[in-house]
């Protein structure tokens, strides 16, 4: 076996911090004709100019779409009202309010999606008016909030709920389309009109009962894993309201956190599912490339594109899982796709699974997540997990060739159609937008290739174990710095940091998941990450499940008691 330490390549990225005037000085001046020079160095120090001098041979992978393989033909493992298969009251530690939890409120009569949703609106109003403001939500339509409450009453009062998800409050991303709202993926220009056709997820949601309370924050476009908007206001971390909350899907772990819904919808391009989940100390799954609908998701960086939940547990994950996959008519990619299930999902059994780890990436970290996503592997393997030493060529490649990929499709994605508003963006936008505009044709053609290496590489990780973990993130929750509010930051390095782990998932359309593994000292939430075969998100479910029985949560500093 090759020496796993001479195997490891993945970098630390070292690029100048810049905020206040220095950030809006250089903004201007990499969009300026002069910025080339400056280009070139940042270029080269985030690895760009090394990948362009290594040889790929391999076919470009444009989409990472896997093979349908075999699945059982109809979801299994679903739980109910009336067979939960789980008791997450019985979990160590905080009890975070549940689906199944509202969903047996509402049958017993204990309380109505009515006193639900004007609780909801009372603590949103009052998370804005705090100090500093909680910043959750972009839109929140009372009127309209309250109209679903009110049908939702209705339905139970006559006993004829539409499902388990009735009246339970659910979040939306702003990078989804919903009627009535309009969609800004963070920015402030987009989003004049309103929807008028909801995304397939949220349409799934609505069927369901689902009570959709707004549109959460985000980083703008996407194209940031702090969260941080100029625009919008920064969410602030419930456990910790001085520190980020990760992104970009930050409002929608932001709200999960603090308690005002058990779940909500987030997308992930380099992360910005798992790391706000890892940061504020809730699950996120993002599921297999194709498993999840795209239809009414604003179309940023659809090769690495997935949109999944964020959920206060496992069995949340799960129900919100269940209720988002499968093929949709109006997604071709969607429909190449083997039929979801959740098979064995609740299985706290875990001696079948053999856990792949690449020590010095795993180790590749701050010592506090290392210790505490240590300490929880060991509990899994004393649970009946094996533990086996695996290796993964080429991730600093894969790490560059994701930069490329998502900047590259992100910056199409908004000069093509929106490149008048440039100087409108936030400043830390508009220098990743610069610095995509200097990537070559060529460039996002290697990067094409180096996914198929990538692909490979993983696959051939996947034979030899059932899952790879990871930390979810190479540290906690980073301080707010002061000299980044109002206007934003650019910290390259950090934000490398935070993503170590997170993008080649998006790269390869493996399903990945981060899940609570405990806090640090400071009380920040850590995240550990599983990340399985192409279609396997049961067993990513499983993991999870299986750490909340290990795992006390803690409750957060900022969490609204919603009665249930």
């Amino acid at each position: 076996m090759s020496d796993p330490e001479e195997i490891y390549d993945l970098k630390s990225v070292k690029l100048p911090y810049l905020s206040g005037r220095p950030l809006k000085a250089f903004a201007s001046f990499l969009e300026s004709s002069a910025g080339g020079v400056a280009t070139s160095n940042l270029l080269n120090s985030a690895g760009i100019t090394w990948l362009r001098r290594q040889q790929f041979d391999e076919p470009p992978t444009f989409t990472p779409l896997a093979p349908r393989g075999d699945q059982p033909a109809a979801t299994s493992g679903i739980p109910t009202a009336e067979h939960p298969q789980s008791d997450p009251a019985s979990t160590p530690g905080f009890h975070f309010p549940t689906v199944l939890d509202f969903a047996t409120a509402y049958r017993e009569g204990k309380t109505t999606p009515t006193a639900v949703a004007e609780r909801i609106l009372a603590a949103i109003q009052a998370s804005d008016k705090a100090d500093p403001p909680l910043r959750a939500f972009i839109a929140v339509d009372e009127a309209e909030v309250m109209r679903q409450a009110e049908e939702a009453t209705v339905r139970f009062r006559e006993k004829r709920p539409l499902s388990l998800f009735d009246g339970v409050p659910v979040a939306v991303k702003d990078e989804l389309d919903m009627v009535p709202y309009p969609t800004t993926v963070g920015t402030s220009f987009l989003g004049n009109k309103p929807a008028t056709q909801d995304a397939t997820v949220v349409a799934r949601l609505r069927a369901a009962g689902a009570l959709l309370i707004g549109k959460t924050n985000m980083h703008e476009i996407g194209i940031g894993v702090t969260g941080q908007n100029p625009h919008h206001g920064t969410p602030r971390n419930p456990y910790q309201p001085g520190h980020y909350t990760g992104g970009s899907s930050s409002g929608s772990a932001t709200a999960v956190a603090a308690g005002l819904c058990p779940v909500a919808i987030g997308a992930d391009g380099g992360g910005s599912i798992r790391i706000p989940a890892a940061f504020c100390g809730v699950v996120g799954l993002k599921p297999t490339f194709g498993r999840v609908s795209e239809m009414g998701a604003f179309q940023l960086d659809w090769s690495v594109a997935h949109i999944g939940p964020l959920a206060a547990t496992a069995t949340d994950a799960a129900l919100a899982y269940a209720l988002m996959a499968g093929p949709d008519a109006h997604d071709p990619i969607s429909q190449q796709q083997p039929a979801p299930t959740l098979q064995s999902w609740n299985n706290l059994d875990l001696s079948d699974l053999t856990l792949g780890v690449f020590w010095p990436w795993f180790r590749h970290a701050t010592s506090d997540v290392v210790a505490a996503c240590e300490a929880l592997l060991n509990q899994f393997a004393e649970q009946g997990a094996v533990i086996r030493e695996i290796t993964i060529p080429d991730l600093e490649a894969g790490r560059v060739a994701h930069t490329l990929t998502i900047a590259s499709e992100m910056m199409q994605a908004m000069s093509a159609t929106y490149g008048q508003h440039r100087q409108d963006h936030a400043l830390d936008t508009r220098i990743n937008l610069a610095l995509a505009r200097r990537f070559l044709a060529t460039d996002y053609v290697l990067a094409q290739r180096v996914r198929t290496r990538l692909i490979h590489n993983f696959n051939q990780a996947l034979t030899e174990v059932d899952v790879i973990i990871t930390p979810a993130t190479g540290l906690p929750a980073p301080l707010i710095p002061a000299t980044a509010l109002p206007d934003g930051d650019s910290d390259l390095t950090t934000l490398a940091e935070i993503m170590r782990y997170a993008t080649p998932a998006n790269f390869t359309g493996h399903p990945a998941i981060s899940f609570p593994a405990g806090y640090n000292e400071a009380g920040l939430p850590i995240g550990l990450q599983a990340m399985g075969r192409h279609w396997q998100e049961p067993t990513l479910l499983r993991l999870a499940l299986a750490a909340e029985q290990i795992i006390p949560r803690q409750k957060p500093q900022i969490f609204f008691d919603l009665g249930i």
